[in-house]
């Protein structure tokens, strides 16, 4: 096209394209940028074509476009439209063309009434898409109209301001988190930890609010999803204990670990430091003592086929597989400095649980070193019922563990198991025999062992660790009291600078139940007793258990 034609053509749009810019831009000056910059893009366009038909099609679809790299560039994305000018095709944005930019204002309103109050959100939706009357609203909510009037008016306001806002996102929008792992310390109810962790949402949500307390809005921000999809899911967390409400916002009510190369590292030197002459010392008293042949320490444990006739031992080795992990959790219980109770830290749960949570966010990279030991397969210990709510009766305790040929779950399952284990052993003492149907569960489970027709020459074989009776636990027990005795001064020096270091780790608002936990460092404690375990395989003492001996591995019936 020749100049004086192209010259000629701009000169004409300078002033609608003046107007269109000042209509949607956020200030006089973006206007006159932007207006200047549509103008020199057609007249440059102009000169290098000859074959334009609707000259005026050709500019507007240049201002469309410079409008839209306008908004995207901005620092705060202002829509250009105001709330009154989409009012009346909110209800139907696809009967826009797309060249319309009142569309993309439109669909950007829609996404805003999605942070809007529930109850503000349900009448914006009646009133603008459904094209419902107010009084019908009214009506259909239960509120007064005046309520239904006053509601529209505050989203309508609120909208207006949120359209010249462009919404922060952070990280977790691109590259959500996920729990390493998660579990509890303390009873359980009729839920599964699994229950609250179920989604990748769940987890996120949780792992926003664990330093600062967030409003659902700010929530769905950080995430890059709808609030809507966000409020059930607090909902539920919050009725679970799992977050807190503060003033209209939540924050975390459980310990999400995020742990750094240098504090795993001061971790594994402290529990590799604590357990080589730890464990070492309670393996000698133990296989010195008489204890591990004494009558009343039942395990008939065997490789093979029971025999009818022959009575069967245990032998050592997989004896103290049981009673090493037991006897360090359960002195360490006794030995814990227990500034902190229990109950101070715990959070009672709607299901009947009562208890602390935890779970583990790993980066995707850390430095450790070779020897570094990981918790694998680990749960436990578990004990059910305590000796206090078991007193003359057994308990049920049991450790899993990557030498386990079983998964174990803190679960309401797991507690009814050893329920069904106690009551089915004192049966068997008490009467002599069980059901067939019930000795089959017992050997499934890998309790026991038969040989025999039920109904002819029969014989049964506990594989499990039996403490028979008090006087052979508390005996047990003293050999480990004396251990930790004489390490006391060691293990006190060891985990000072690494919970200092924890500590500091953690948010403020949960440093207490930090702290209970950390009450417990080389008792009852599973990293103490998997370093313990570790250390004894490494230096020949403890032998790894062979593949008939690994579902029973570290399970004791125990007399209170």
């Amino acid at each position: 096209m020749k100049r004086e034609t192209a010259e000629t053509i701009a000169s004409e749009y300078l002033k609608p394209v003046f107007g269109f810019a000042l209509k949607r831009c956020k200030n006089l000056q973006d206007a006159e940028d932007l207006s200047q910059e549509i103008v020199l893009k057609a007249f440059r366009a102009l000169l290098a074509k000859d074959d334009i038909g609707d000259p005026a099609r050709f500019i507007w679809t240049i201002a469309h476009n410079a409008l839209s790299n306008y908004y995207r560039d901005a620092a705060r994305g202002t829509i250009g439209l105001s709330f009154d000018e989409v009012e009346d095709t909110l209800a139907d944005p696809d009967s826009l063309s797309e060249e319309d930019d009142s569309a993309n204002a439109i669909r950007r309103l829609q996404k805003e009434i999605a942070y809007l109050s529930a109850l503000q959100r349900k009448i914006v939706i009646a009133y603008y898409f459904e094209n419902r009357r107010q009084a019908d609203i009214a009506s259909e909510l239960g509120i007064p109209l005046g309520t239904v009037k006053w509601h529209l008016f505050e989203a309508k306001k609120e909208l207006k301001e949120r359209l010249g806002v462009m919404r922060q996102t952070s990280e977790l929008t691109f590259n959500p988190i996920k729990f390493h792992s998660y579990g509890i310390n303390g009873s359980v109810g009729n839920k599964k930890i699994d229950e609250f962790f179920r989604s990748a949402l769940s987890q996120n949500i949780c792992y926003c609010v664990r330093n600062e307390a967030k409003t659902v809005n700010e929530i769905a921000d950080d995430l890059g999803v709808s609030p809507v999809y966000v409020e059930g899911e607090v909902d539920f967390l919050e009725t679970y204990g799992f977050l807190k409400e503060e003033k209209g916002k939540v924050i975390v009510n459980f310990l999400i670990s995020e742990p750094t190369s240098e504090l795993l590292i001061l971790q594994h030197t402290m529990y590799k430091k604590a357990a080589a002459g730890f464990a070492s010392d309670l393996f000698d008293a133990l296989t010195a003592s008489e204890l591990l042949d004494r009558s009343d320490l039942w395990c008939a444990q065997t490789d093979g086929p029971i025999s009818l006739t022959d009575p069967s031992r245990a032998d050592r080795n997989f004896l103290l597989w049981a009673l090493i992990p037991f006897i360090i959790s359960e002195n360490g219980k006794l030995t814990a400095e227990k500034r902190i109770s229990f109950d101070e830290v715990a959070t009672i749960r709607p299901d009947g649980s009562h208890n602390i949570a935890q779970a583990t966010v790993l980066p995707d990279r850390m430095d450790l070193p070779k020897d570094y030991v990981f918790m694998k397969n680990w749960c436990g210990p578990f004990r059910y019922p305590d000796k206090k709510h078991a007193a003359g009766n057994p308990s049920f305790w049991q450790l899993d563990s990557e030498w386990s040929n079983r998964r174990l779950q803190v679960s309401k399952a797991e507690r009814e198991k050893a329920d069904r284990v106690i009551s089915l052993f004192k049966r068997e003492n008490e009467e002599g025999l069980l059901s067939k149907d019930e000795y089959a569960w017992l050997a499934e489970q890998g309790f026991i062992k038969t040989v025999g027709d039920y109904d002819g020459s029969f014989k049964s074989s506990w594989q499990i660790v039996i403490l028979a009776t008090k006087d052979i636990r508390d005996a047990l027990l003293a050999i480990g009291e004396t251990i930790f005795k004489q390490h006391k001064d060691e293990l006190k020096a060891l985990k000072a600078p690494y919970i200092e270091a924890v500590l500091a780790s953690v948010p403020a608002h949960l440093r207490k139940v930090k702290a209970y936990e950390l009450q417990f460092l080389f008792g009852s404690d599973g990293w103490f007793i998997l370093h313990c375990l570790v250390s004894l395989l490494n230096s020949g003492k403890l032998k790894p258990p062979t593949d008939g001996q690994k579902k029973a591995l570290s399970t004791l019936l125990v007399q209170n």
